[in-house]
């Protein structure tokens, strides 16, 4: 479908831009995938400048990665997700809205190199672990090993990461950001916060 065919509001109303996937998908959007106003207001942080490189762990459909790349067209914003169906349907959301600068992958992101990125965006991809209510499907293994495991693997990457690196978390648990970064904005109204490597 050509761009120009989407509706207007389509990067600005949810059930809107939800209405073009499956029912399981739409049913489980508000609990799953970022809100379109906060996709705008979290790439605004984590693409300052034309050219940044931001990943999203846990990109599922691709709803971050997809908008972030419409509102910000200079800046390139890639997606893991590990669940095949979900890449797959990120893969036609794409293709969709006709945004070029998106990659997503299909794996684990301890599979990748995180030094590649400029800013990271995290909107809690490990909470699966340890709530048993809520979880997209039952096509992973879950367990609060693999949530200790993600967790400090994140933590030491991102301990390794470059003075300037930026991150944000949507739903996220403070302790699983390790020192070094500086709390820079909060949305108090929302469970949004952006965070600065010193």
């Amino acid at each position: 479908m050509k761009s120009s065919l989407l509706p207007l509001d389509y990067y600005h109303n949810d059930t809107i831009f939800d209405s073009f996937f499956p029912d399981r998908i739409r049913k489980i959007s508000r609990i799953h995938w970022t809100p379109l106003g906060i996709a705008k207001k979290a790439a605004s942080f984590l693409a300052p400048a034309p050219g940044s490189k931001i990943l999203d762990i846990g990109s599922g459909v691709g709803k971050f990665c997809i908008a972030a790349a419409h509102f910000f067209p200079e800046s390139e914003f890639h997606g893991v997700e590990q669940r095949k169906d979900l890449f797959d349907l990120a893969i036609k959301a794409q293709q969709r809205s006709e945004v070029s600068n998106v990659l997503f992958i299909h794996g684990n992101f301890t599979q990748l190199n995180l030094d590649t990125y400029d800013g990271i965006y995290f909107y809690n991809a490990f909470a699966e672990n340890l709530i048993n209510v809520a979880r997209i499907d039952d096509s992973v293994d879950y367990s609060t090993g693999l949530y200790t495991y993600y967790a400090n693997y994140l933590g030491n990457a991102l301990v390794n990461k470059s003075r300037g690196t930026r991150l944000v978390t949507y739903h996220g648990y403070e302790h699983e950001i390790p020192k070094g970064y500086e709390m820079v904005e909060q949305d108090e109204a929302k469970p949004l916060k952006m965070w600065l490597r010193k």
